[in-house]
């Protein structure tokens, strides 16, 4: 808090404290949190998580920071091929999920767990809100990163509601009157970071990290296509041109997001403090 009473986070008056909130408001955005000890990065698909934060999540894990990664469908549907077999193409993604956590995760620590709806069918149902509040109140992390569900003219509705379903956990774990039989205590995060988000008011530095989310992101090779417009005669994976080209638009796109910081590269979210 400044001394004229303005939120640094936010540019807004200080909030009033009462439940119904306080009006959001476009101002400064900041950067430079300090590294958290344990985050939970949730995707709606296998690859969600390294698209929305990956070289956030390896800055922080070359910190010493351990990286909890949680996908709540499984990918099988993430191809434009008619002939594809469904599950050949879940199994597939869950072994790039492992194979990108590892290159996120660097010298670190990181694991992976999938929730397992169909991709396409995720649903905010209580039952599902119940199984990402276990792995919350399990997992305790400082930091939850999540799609911003509140993005405008987002059209996959997987997105929309992975990011609902998280918040709706995330509530749901700091309150012991939430899921009760589940025998875990209750566990409140210290922030949020809302990923692709709408109205950003936060920039981690990706500077030095770039590297790492696109090893991570080519780990997805499923995706080469139908995702990331990888097209190539060959196998993508050994082609070194269409993995220089896919890496100049990540790159690209961590300059954008810099920018509204002032830094070189970055990637932007919504940052939430009164979790």
């Amino acid at each position: 808090m400044t001394a004229t009473g303005t939120d640094q986070a936010t540019g807004s008056p200080p909030p009033s404290g009462l439940p119904v909130g306080d009006l959001l408001a476009s101002g400064p955005v900041t950067s430079g949190d300090e590294v958290p000890r344990r985050v939970l990065a949730v995707g709606a698909h296998p690859d969600d998580v390294e698209f929305g934060c990956g070289a956030t999540l390896a800055r922080w894990a070359a910190h010493g920071c351990h990286l909890d990664l949680l996908v709540l469908t499984d990918g099988s549907k993430g191809t434009w091929d008619p002939d594809a077999d469904p599950a050949a193409l879940a199994a597939a993604r869950t072994s790039e999920c492992d194979a990108a956590a590892a290159v996120l995760a660097g010298s670190s620590s990181a694991s992976v767990a999938h929730l397992g709806a169909v991709d396409g069918e995720l649903e905010d149902s209580l039952a599902a809100r119940a199984e990402v509040c276990r792995v919350v109140r399990a997992v305790r992390p400082d930091v939850v990163l999540v799609h911003d569900p509140w993005r405008r003219y987002r059209l996959h509705p997987d997105h929309r509601v992975a990011g609902f379903l998280t918040l709706g956990a995330v509530v749901a774990a700091r309150d012991p009157h939430f899921f009760p039989d589940q025998g875990l205590a209750p566990h409140r995060p210290s922030r949020l970071y809302l990923y692709e988000p709408d109205l950003p008011n936060h920039v981690e530095d990706a500077s030095g990290y770039i590297d790492a989310k696109v090893d991570a992101l080519w780990c997805h090779a499923s995706q080469h296509r139908s995702t990331m417009g990888v097209e190539t005669d060959g196998d993508p994976v050994d082609d070194d041109a269409a993995r220089s080209s896919f890496a100049a638009k990540v790159t690209a796109q961590l300059a954008s997001h810099g920018a509204l910081a002032g830094l070189a590269s970055g990637e932007a979210f919504h940052r939430i403090d009164a979790v």
